[in-house]
């Protein structure tokens, strides 16, 4: 029997590391010391299936609640790791206990941004979505005919305009720079995406802030937006990023720079303290980059347990991401990070569509608008290392199944 690992945090990477050392049958104790009164579940679906009532929380559980005694996980709930003791290996926690540990994972993940409060930010009405209880309070929020307004043009806030869309509220999206998704993918995946938006009733408005909320009795009621106009708004959803928790490491003294700074074993400046999830900054094709996506936190999560359980395999990050708007389905494999060039392929079905990312010539994302043939042959080439013949590619009628052989 080796000694105790503890995790800071129940999400998803918490819940895969976990998960994993059992299937590779390390019998160590563990204890997941996680903040929420609930058992761990998954988020994504909060702001989809779950807002729109299509699943409950009961649904969203990795596992059922027997599921942890049973494995020898002890699970603390309403909990939180507040300080690290590197020199003892103990942490302490929010009721004033201590834990001992072997090693430590952290595995925090990140926080939604908030509209601050000199503008409007606490008012009534104002939201953002991390975890089933905010899911639950915008939920009463989103009534049939009122007005909602989402701050921010990223793929948080477009889903969330389409979940509003979906409940039969009018819906405005602003976006203070050029574009929806300037941050994130290229102008040919922002212009298709707006067009589904425009098509079903979403006004979105580019190049336009949010200066400040208005309200009356403590209530939101109307935005004063950069170009002058005052909107009447009876929701407001904030998609404006999201901060890394990394607090708890930064005051223990390990890296930190926008996140938990590990290595390619999710390993951080202390060699008994992992890292995995949202809150990390990892190595990806020789940058330090956050990868914000279940797959990373499960994949990464997964590659820890091994190295925990006795094993030295690199993480090596094979990118993808997804989501879900209206019935389009967004998959994207890679990471268009430093792209210098794009081309846009029309898929087999009507409404269908990929876009195909090349830096210096090598093919490095695809993003596939409800072309699941795309993605899976974009995913396979990129995993590969290799890029498709551009005439091939360029030619509609040719099997894109053939660029893989």
């Amino acid at each position: 029997m080796t000694g105790r690992l503890v995790v800071a945090g129940g999400g998803q990477a918490a819940f895969a590391l976990v998960a994993k050392l059992r299937a590779l049958k390390d019998e160590r104790p563990i204890t997941i010391v996680a903040a929420e009164a609930s058992h761990p579940y998954q988020r994504p679906p909060l702001s989809k299936k779950y807002l729109l009532g299509e699943a409950d929380l009961s649904r969203l559980m990795f596992r059922p609640e027997g599921w942890y005694p049973d494995n020898g996980v002890d699970l603390r709930l309403s909990t939180e790791v507040t300080a690290i003791d590197r020199a003892a290996k103990r942490v302490t926690l929010s009721d004033g206990s201590t834990l001992d540990y072997e090693f430590l994972a952290l595995a925090t993940g990140a926080t939604p941004r908030r509209l601050p409060a000199e503008i409007g930010g606490d008012l009534d009405g104002v939201f953002t979505v991390r975890d089933y209880r905010d899911a639950d309070r915008l939920g009463l929020e989103m009534q049939e005919g009122r007005r909602a307004l989402v701050v921010g043009g990223g793929y948080i806030g477009l889903e969330a305009a389409a979940v509003a869309r979906g409940r039969g509220l009018h819906v405005t999206v602003i976006e203070m720079a050029d574009r929806i998704l300037a941050r994130v993918a290229s102008p040919a995946t922002a212009t298709i995406l707006k067009a589904i938006h425009t098509a079903r009733g979403v006004d979105v408005r580019e190049k336009t802030g949010l200066v400040r909320l208005l309200g009356e009795n403590g209530r939101v009621t109307g935005a004063e937006l950069s170009d002058g106009f005052v909107l009447p708004v009876d929701v407001v959803i904030a998609g404006i990023g999201v901060t890394a928790n990394d607090q708890l490491a930064r005051d223990a003294g390990l890296d930190v720079a926008n996140g938990i700074v590990v290595d390619a074993h999710a390993r951080t400046s202390d060699p008994a303290i992992f890292a995995m999830g949202d809150c990390t900054v990892l190595p990806f094709e020789g940058n330090r980059v956050r990868l914000e996506s279940v797959q990373n936190a499960v994949d990464q999560a997964e590659a820890a347990a091994a190295v925990i359980a006795g094993g030295d395999a690199p993480y090596m990050p094979k990118p993808w991401f997804w989501s879900d708007q209206y019935d389009v389905k967004l998959q994207i494999a890679g990471f268009c990070m430093g792209f210098d060039d794009t081309f846009v392929r029309p898929g087999q079905r009507e409404g269908s569509v990929s876009v195909w990312y090349f830096r210096e010539g090598r093919l490095i994302a695809v993003d596939a608008v409800n072309d699941a043939k795309a993605y899976v042959v974009g995913k396979k080439l990129i995993e590969m290392g290799r890029t498709p013949d551009r005439v091939a590619l360029e030619d509609p009628a040719a099997d894109l199944k053939a660029l893989t052989l």
